[in-house]
């Protein structure tokens, strides 16, 4: 069965579960419901609206995440939406 755009994006999207900075480690749970450690490079970009910077610290838990495919440990993570977004947006 092929997928819709909608469910291709869906599935690219991470939320943040929880963020150990030093370890380099972020925590995400995908469609599935299952949590994933995901290792970063000490290096890793962080890339939100507010700008790009190699600073886990900007993740928060319940941000919406995109991680751009890489061999080895994450080197980008792009902010899709924060939490507070999130939370402030009425149902549909």
């Amino acid at each position: 069965m092929a997928q819709t755009l909608s469910e291709l994006v869906q599935q690219s999207r991470l939320i943040v579960v929880e963020v150990d900075k030093s370890r380099s480690r972020v925590r995400v749970r995908g469609t599935a419901d299952a949590c994933t450690d995901l290792a970063c490079s000490e290096r890793a970009l962080v890339v939100s609206d507010e700008g790009a910077e190699a600073d886990l610290d900007l993740l928060n838990p319940g941000d919406i995440v995109k991680i751009e495919p890489a061999v080895g440990p994450v080197e980008k993570i792009i902010v899709v939406r924060r939490v507070w977004e999130e939370i402030a947006s009425p149902e549909i």
